[in-house]
């Protein structure tokens, strides 16, 4: 079931300008856990447009930035139908930044996309082209290159609350790693879950993550497990409290 949302005001995905065809839907295919509902989420707000990202095709495997096929391909529930690129730059925390900053584009936000590559520095790297999409490959470029997971570690606030789509999971480092919450759901008993997604080395699609260590879940992790042993995700070390990050919204 999808919650509910308020308002009708909701932005697209400029990128699939290029091939128009359609496409599932991630709240479609993807149903929440068993005796569980989607949170509610703001019409328009960054957890409603992942929630209702496109998807390739089912069995679609994910890819790298070559063409080539990730070596594992055990790891995916399904792969977001969006470029990755053709140089091996658009990472992890590339993915996430990626995605933040389709999405203040497409919501006509445009002088909020900039990210600080350095730690601690002040010096931006800020998207000035404003609606027009030309030159935006080579934005995506140069921040891909300068920026990565200690930035965007340094960069977000801790969050607070609960668990929200749109959350970032991310450990900084060289390398770090980093995932972003596409989706909550709860139950009734405010017991909530979470879908993730990723991009990984070497840069490839960016694709919705298994839950390997509980088949009967998957693709869905237990948020609880923030506060415990972590997330563990299938590619790198568990995610715990700590690395809980969220956007300005």
């Amino acid at each position: 079931m999808v919650a509910p949302v308020v308002g009708a005001d909701r932005p697209g995905y400029p990128w699939r300008a290029r091939s128009g065809a359609p496409a599932d839907e991630l709240s479609a295919r993807i149903a929440p856990p068993p005796g569980a509902t989607r949170v509610a989420v703001a019409a328009g707000s960054f957890g409603d447009w992942l929630r209702r990202l496109p998807l390739l095709p089912r069995d679609s495997p994910v890819r790298l930035y070559d063409g080539t096929r990730k070596p594992r391909q055990d790891v995916h529930e399904a792969v977001i139908d969006i470029d990755v690129g053709h140089r091996d730059l658009q990472q992890c925390a590339d993915a996430v930044m990626r995605l933040r900053a389709e999405y203040l584009f497409a919501a006509g936000r445009f002088d909020e996309i900039r990210f600080h590559p350095q730690p601690g520095a002040a010096r931006a790297i800020e998207w000035t082209g404003g609606a027009r999409r030309d030159g935006w490959d080579r934005f995506l470029v140069r921040l891909f290159a300068a920026a990565g997971s200690a930035s965007l570690d340094a960069e977000l606030p801790r969050a607070r609350g609960a668990p929200l789509p749109g959350d970032v999971l991310i450990q900084g480092g060289y390398p770090g790693h980093a995932v972003l919450i596409l989706d909550v759901a709860a139950d009734a008993s405010g017991h909530r879950y979470l879908l993730l997604g990723q991009s990984y080395m070497p840069a490839q699609q960016i694709h919705v993550l298994k839950n390997l260590g509980d088949a009967r879940l998957s693709p869905w992790y237990d948020a609880a497990a923030l506060n415990g042993a972590g997330v563990a995700t299938p590619e790198w070390r568990p995610f715990k409290l700590r690395d809980w990050r969220r956007f300005p919204r």
